[in-house]
């Protein structure tokens, strides 16, 4: 899943207000985080996830790591805080990903 710039801007807006629902600290990432995140981004679609002072993980390692894992997308990454995009499989909770901005066609 590529995200366009427009795309991006528009879900960093929505994201702006959230607080960060997951901390990761000194146990680091493990499955059960990751599930935990899954379920949440099939809930939400749009979440923060914020890593502690006392984790040995880096930002950037835990992001791609997450991607990798759920196939969703790091819209930003400021400081120690994710934000996480995955558009929801069931409709009734598609709140967010039906407005995300549709990529124009070349």
């Amino acid at each position: 899943m590529d995200l366009t710039g427009k795309q991006k801007r528009f879900l960093r807006s929505k994201a702006h207000h959230l607080d960060p629902i997951f901390q990761i600290g000194k146990n680091g990432l493990n499955k059960e985080v990751i599930v935990q995140i899954g379920e949440a981004l099939e809930k939400r679609e749009l979440i923060k996830i914020n890593l502690l002072q006392n984790t040995d993980e880096a930002v950037e390692e835990v992001a791609n790591k997450i991607e990798t894992e759920l196939g969703c997308k790091a819209v930003q990454i400021i400081g120690r805080v994710i934000v996480l995009f995955q558009p929801s499989t069931q409709e009734k909770y598609q709140r967010i990903s039906m407005k995300v901005p549709a990529k124009r066609k070349k």
